[in-house]
C-alpha cells in the first residue's frame, strides 16, 4: 500500500481539531453527517483518503481553510 504523507497529516490535523473541541469520534462523525465512525477513524489514522466533500465539511465545521487542512506547511 502506497503511503501518502499529506493524507496522514490531514488525519493528524483532524484528530487534533477534534480533541481541541473536546469531541469524541462518534460526535465528530455525527457532526459531519456520517452514521458509522469507522471511516472517520481510518482517516484520522491516515489509512484512508478523505473525499473532497469530507475536507470541505471539516473545514466548515472547524472554521479553518482547506489549505490549512491539506497543506503540510500550514498548521491549524
Amino acid at each position: 500500500m502506497q503511503e501518502y504523507p499529506a493524507i496522514r497529516r490531514f488525519g493528524e490535523k483532524l484528530h487534533m481539531l477534534r480533541r481541541q473541541r473536546g469531541m469524541t469520534i462518534r460526535e465528530l462523525t455525527s457532526a459531519l453527517g456520517y452514521s458509522g465512525y469507522g471511516y472517520i477513524h481510518s482517516i484520522e489514522l491516515g489509512k484512508s483518503k478523505p473525499t473532497a466533500e469530507l475536507v470541505l465539511r471539516v473545514a466548515m465545521l472547524f472554521n479553518v481553510t482547506t489549505d490549512q487542512l491539506l497543506r503540510d506547511d500550514l498548521d491549524v
